[in-house]
């Protein structure tokens, strides 16, 4: 990409490159590329286009794996910026403001920074906003699902910015920068630190970005000092239902990078640097240890945990017996892949390991 001015295409051109007739795009290379990594979802049928003053309700999946681009700014003419990332480079304006997030994460690290997107894609349709990202937003719309973007409406809102990763959009990373300078991380879930910069970069944010870093970590120190000698000795099992299998997340997660963020060790069969191993019935042992968070995804459609609860083996399980299996958001854990739910893991933190075991 060059550091000439870039040349929007009209609406009808947009449209008639986009192949859209006034509907959402289906996007099957998509669906299969998500393959089971989190979120593993297959895309209901689009929802009508709307706008949400956000509100309480659901959630829904995380993932994993390789290291994103690492922003490199470059100055341009007129205050403009030239983004490196994971699909190449983009020239951004020097302060955005009209912003698009077109996954939880993108969304989570936009408000983290005092940015208020104008367009944002959820996991499911007719999906509300979880608590903890409606109390810092105000009025947005909604355009449609992370594996179905309606691209039509996101040129609708005529953004300045896209904010998404490779994992989910590749696949139409070029319309995507026909309607607006696109910024993708490669992934999503354990590597959100490296997403932080980098779209705090796209965004103008370096400096609030490097303090949440800062916050984020300090807060852990007084984690560990309030856990004491007990930090080394609590080790923590980490279990995800979904309407059809049960998840074992090991280190290569979101949630797996806040708990070792936080110095606390994981049972033997979880300690391990990948996402995550499907849990059945042959492996309840594996779930073991101190405590035990267990969080369920799309709880609505079905959930898979209880028939594993019901197995003889999962009452002798140390932990069981001991009281400290402790359900948690699916929202935070799971799905949030930011710096406000990271933090809200580390809340989790405090209550279940300092205060209740006080």
């Amino acid at each position: 990409m060059t550091n000439e001015p870039r040349r929007r295409l009209s609406r009808r051109a947009v449209i008639r490159q986009l192949g859209l007739l006034g509907g959402a795009v289906a996007l099957a290379p998509l669906l299969s590329a998500c393959g089971r990594g989190e979120p593993a979802v297959e895309s209901p049928a689009p929802a009508p286009t709307q706008t949400r003053v956000a509100s309480p309700t659901a959630s829904a999946a995380g993932a994993a794996t390789p290291t994103p681009a690492s922003p490199t700014p470059t100055s341009t003419p007129a205050g403009e910026r030239v983004v490196r990332h994971a699909m190449g480079q983009a020239t951004v304006p020097a302060a955005p403001q009209r912003v698009v997030v077109l996954d939880m994460g993108e969304l989570d690290i936009a408000l983290a920074l005092g940015v208020q997107p104008i367009g944002y894609a959820t996991y499911t349709a007719n999906e509300e906003l979880a608590p903890y990202l409606q109390e810092r937003m105000t009025e947005s719309t909604w355009v449609g699902t992370v594996t179905e973007p309606d691209l039509e409406l996101v040129l609708s809102l005529q953004p300045d910015l896209i904010l998404t990763n490779k994992l989910r959009h590749e696949a139409i990373y070029q319309q995507l920068s026909q309607i607006a300078p696109t910024v993708c991380s490669e992934t999503v879930g354990v590597v959100w630190k490296e997403n932080l910069q980098l779209f705090a970069e796209a965004l103008g944010k370096a400096e609030e970005g490097e303090r949440l870093m800062a916050d984020y970590f300090a807060r852990l120190e007084e984690f560990k000092r309030a856990m004491g000698p007990r930090l080394d000795e609590t080790e923590v099992s980490l279990v995800r239902s979904f309407p059809d299998h049960v998840r074992i997340y090991m280190k290569a997660s979101f949630m797996g990078s806040v708990v070792e963020d936080a110095g606390l060790p994981r049972p033997p069969a979880q300690d391990k640097d990948i996402f995550m191993e499907e849990a059945t019935a042959e492996r309840i042992r594996d779930l073991d240890g101190d405590v035990m968070f267990i969080m369920y995804w799309n709880r609505q459609q079905g959930e898979q945990l209880s028939q594993l609860m019901q197995h003889p083996l999962w009452s002798r399980l140390d932990v069981v017996q001991q009281g400290r299996v402790y359900e948690v958001d699916d929202r935070i854990w799971g799905t949030g892949l930011g710096p406000l739910a990271a933090n809200r893991i580390i809340d989790d933190l405090f209550k279940y390991l300092v205060e209740e075991w006080a």
